[in-house]
């Protein structure tokens, strides 16, 4: 067991569930690492998960506060609480491509759209992979899946002009970054500025699942081959010039340049209240 795992994670928790060769345990480092850098304990971090292969996973991982949500629903839980705790305090949440961008879309862009202070790490490894394989909304097109013996034929967020991130982005994110789960510090630094970031933030990690999409989707047992071709789907320079693949980075970071909704409503909810006791 490493420093991090020793520090931050429940000994019963580890190791986890996930399995061998999967690109999920590199996202958990990559916010645990974040976490170490910015000086935080486990005291400062309320922790919250979906389902799936990322909630199963990382829940009840955290020696801190944690909880869970049901698909989709793990945003409403933390507007909540958002309201409810101290400013100080930071809320993670773990996710994946389904509780993210499918089930969980509509929660998620209200999220944004409040500007709610919480930080969301998307891990996806394109595909409802914790029920067998079947394709998702970020499968890309043409991949045969458990559920697509012929190939999926209807486009996913992330081809052919449309990025989930641009929706966020338009919804009213004010911090996001997209990268791959092999990245090293890059990678780290964009988690801490999410975690950092007074705001909604959002870190949208692409990583391999070699049980289901290896095998299934790129036809392939060696986990080197896999990794290799999730690797090769990112490149520095990838923008909007046609080229299919990703930009790792910071994506969108518009600061402080809208009100934050929680800060905000209790700020309201004080003025209300010296308003109505000044008529008394």
């Amino acid at each position: 067991m490493d420093r991090l795992a020793k520090r931050y994670l429940r000994s019963r928790k580890i190791p986890g569930t996930t399995c061998s060769g999967c690109g999920l345990g590199q996202v958990h480092k990559k916010v645990l690492l974040a976490i170490e850098q910015l000086g935080l304990g486990t005291k400062d971090i309320v922790w919250g998960t979906g389902i799936g292969c990322a909630g199963r996973q990382i829940f009840n991982t955290w020696k801190g506060d944690n909880f869970a949500g049901t698909h989709g629903r793990v945003y409403a839980l933390a507007t909540g609480l958002r309201l409810a705790l101290p400013e100080e305090r930071k809320i993670i949440l773990t996710a994946g491509d389904g509780d993210a961008f499918g089930i969980g879309l509509l929660h998620l862009l209200h999220c944004a759209r409040r500007n709610l202070d919480v930080t969301v790490v998307v891990a996806d490894n394109f595909g409802c992979q914790s029920t067998g394989g079947q394709y998702g909304c970020t499968t890309p097109r043409g991949y045969v899946t458990d559920s697509s013996p012929y190939g999926v034929r209807e486009p996913g967020w992330l081809e052919n002009g449309l990025d989930i991130l641009d929706m966020l982005r338009d919804a009213g994110a004010t911090f996001l970054a997209r990268h791959s789960s092999f990245e090293g510090q890059s990678a780290v630094d964009s988690c801490a500025q999410a975690i950092r970031h007074k705001g909604f933030s959002l870190v949208h990690f692409i990583y391999p699942c070699v049980t289901h999409f290896g095998a299934v989707s790129l036809q392939s047992g060696d986990k080197a081959r896999i990794f290799r071709w999730f690797e090769g789907l990112f490149r520095p320079e990838a923008g909007n010039s046609g080229d299919p693949r990703f930009r790792s980075g910071v994506y969108h970071d518009a600061g402080s340049s809208r009100p934050e909704f929680a800060s905000s409503l209790k700020e309201w909810t004080r003025t209300v209240r010296r308003e109505a006791a000044g008529r008394d």
